[in-house]
């Protein structure tokens, strides 16, 4: 369960001002598309216009002419033909506003998930580390689909909005002093609106975060189903997402109880209140001035136009707010400054011999507690540089550093004597070629996750990269080839299958420096035999820098480095490490035994 900090956290009220904000930075993303937005403010403009022009014409014609023992047919006929005209382009216009209204809105939501989608991938690795998947898909889907609702709202508060001003100012024309009794209800309206929206957004605030919650344990429940069951955990997850689900119904019944008591049953009482004090005003027995009957038909009209509108308001002020509190958790990913590392470019340069130098370099990942301490060391054009060491030691700092997934604060990195932070991010990722541990496959087929859909990339050049890398072999087997089908994650395909297809995708680029990260760490002996000529092949030509798991896989290193705790604690070839008899010897020995 949550801790206190976490619950205290998702407590709090966002404070008016705080909505404001919010509610003006998604208005950023609506004005994006004024044309639309301008088409639906005239159009609900015009509808308010005639909502108050409709009840005047009907009050004019019971007050001068109803109330005659005899009105010609003429009349009766034009005022009915007027009214029912008037009603038409009411619609036509409603159609208009509602129509331009939502094309604005869905368009101003492409545009906000367009940005969210966007900036992901402008974070850092460190964004990722700390923040659940499951957080994050939330946000990109569920908030997204709320902000929808949101606009929708916005739109019926505009229209409301004008309906309002124009009853108002309809019943100041109608009766000056039944205007101002009126006006003496607005203060009320906006002292309970002031108090739904306080409290309001602590709980939704609150509802959003649990549904956040249960997305991230369903999203790792789903990862991780095979260890749930391996463990016979199946009842105590199914306990705790019970616990979670009834957490969230709580807060789900805390939020329809403040519904129940703020919004439109509070409305209806008001309203029945002011028109039986605006009756009681146009009938009081004292009155010395007869009240015509259309003036009291157009006046209750008119109340009708300004209450149900803030009724309206205050039915749909769940989802508004709801949409308030959905915009600062999209905001809160907006405004992450936890960005990929900045690099320097110089236009023109380009990485053409692959010659590596690490010098002093140190490195953290939270900024106190180094994992690098001063790195240092040379693999020249061609050469392969084996990198071992326990879990933990700074392999793989090593590899993110140079990736540059990661920032580094002290010392230098460069590739062909140039600091690798003046290369063009673009000439980085094309001539550095990264095989990890555990290679992602990608929803689609064979030759989709081996061109990663880079168009340039042809179907000949494909079919020559899993050649060359042994991948060739199985894929020939599968109905359909290299247009086979794979599922979400590869699960149909062995470990050794998508380590072959992953050393395909990265030899079809054509990079000039490897990277493998344990890339034969988790395949067994007779595919890590295949994966090796595999490799040999990949490595030709090539500078290489290797994370090794199993030691007789860079045997045939130019060099190797050992680590321990983030420092180079030895240095050389195979055979004179070996003779060395000291760490490297150690884990040698170590797995010759294992075997």
């Amino acid at each position: 369960m949550e801790d206190e900090h976490t619950k205290s956290v998702w407590s709090k009220e966002i404070p008016v001002k705080e909505q404001l904000g919010i509610f003006k930075r998604l208005m950023h993303f609506v004005m994006r598309f004024k044309k639309e937005m301008l088409i639906a403010l005239i159009g609900a403009f015009l509808v308010s216009a005639i909502n108050m022009l409709l009840p005047f014409g009907l009050q004019y014609f019971l007050d001068n002419y109803l109330v005659h023992l005899s009105v010609p047919a003429q009349i009766i006929l034009f005022a009915g033909l007027l009214y029912g005209v008037g009603s038409l382009i009411k619609a036509i216009l409603q159609f208009t506003y509602e129509y331009f209204f939502a094309l604005g809105s869905e368009k101003s939501l492409e545009s906000v998930r367009r940005a969210l989608y966007k900036k992901l991938h402008t974070l850092g690795m460190r964004y990722f580390d700390q923040t659940p998947a499951g957080s994050i898909v939330s946000r990109v889907t569920n908030d997204t689909m709320t902000l929808s609702n949101f606009l929708t709202v916005l739109g019926s508060i505009v229209m409301s909005f004008f309906s309002i001003v124009s009853a108002f100012v309809a019943m100041f024309t109608s009766n000056f002093v039944a205007g101002l009794i009126m006006l003496a209800f607005l203060p009320i309206m906006l002292f309970i609106i002031w108090q739904y929206s306080k409290r309001s957004s602590r709980l939704y605030r609150n509802y959003r975060e649990r549904l956040s919650r249960i997305n991230t344990d369903l999203n790792e429940s789903i990862e991780g189903v095979s260890l749930i069951q391996q463990f016979k955990q199946e009842k105590r997850m199914i306990n705790y997402f019970e616990d979670e689900n009834n957490s969230l119904m709580k807060t789900r019944f805390n939020m329809i109880n403040l519904n129940s008591m703020l919004l439109s049953p509070l409305t209806s009482m008001l309203y029945s209140l002011a028109l039986a004090v605006a009756l009681m005003y146009f009938g009081f027995p004292l009155r010395t001035t007869f009240v015509p009957a259309g003036v009291v038909y157009a006046f209750s009209q008119y109340l009708s136009q300004f209450f149900n509108p803030i009724s309206t308001m205050m039915d749909q002020m769940t989802l508004f707010q709801d949409g308030i509190v959905a915009g600062k958790r999209i905001f809160k990913i907006l405004d992450a400054t936890q960005y990929e590392p900045k690099q320097n470019a110089q236009t023109g340069l380009t990485i053409t011999k692959g010659k590596i130098e690490f010098k002093h370099v140190s490195f953290s990942y939270g900024g106190k507690n180094e994992i690098l301490h001063d790195i240092s060391f040379t693999v020249n054009p061609g050469e392969t540089l084996g990198i071992v060491g326990h879990t933990g030691s700074g392999k793989s700092s090593i590899i993110n550093v140079m990736m540059r997934f990661y920032e580094f604060h002290k010392g230098e990195i460069l590739i062909d004597g140039v600091n690798i932070k003046k290369y063009p991010k673009k000439e980085l990722r094309k001539k550095l070629g990264l095989v990890l541990q555990d290679p992602f496959m990608f929803y689609g087929d064979i030759s989709s996750n081996i061109r990663l859909y880079n168009r340039n990339i042809t179907d000949k050049q494909i079919k020559e990269a899993a050649k060359t890398v042994q991948a060739d072999s199985f894929i020939e087997k599968m109905p359909g080839k290299y247009h086979a089908k794979v599922g979400e994650g590869g699960s149909e395909l062995s470990q050794g299958q998508r380590q072959l297809i992953s050393f395909a995708r990265t030899l079809v680029s054509d990079p000039k420096i490897l990277v493998l990260d344990e890339a034969t760490a988790n395949v067994d002996t007779e595919t890590e035999a295949l994966i090796q000529q595999g490799l040999k092949r990949l490595r030709k030509g090539r500078t290489t820098l290797a994370i090794a798991h199993r030691l007789s896989t860079i045997a045939d290193a130019d060099q190797i480095i050992v680590l321990d705790k983030g420092r180079i604690v030895e240095r050389g070839t195979h055979e004179q490490l070996l003779a060395q008899k000291g760490y490297y010897y150690n884990l040698y020995t170590l797995q010759k035994k294992q075997k």
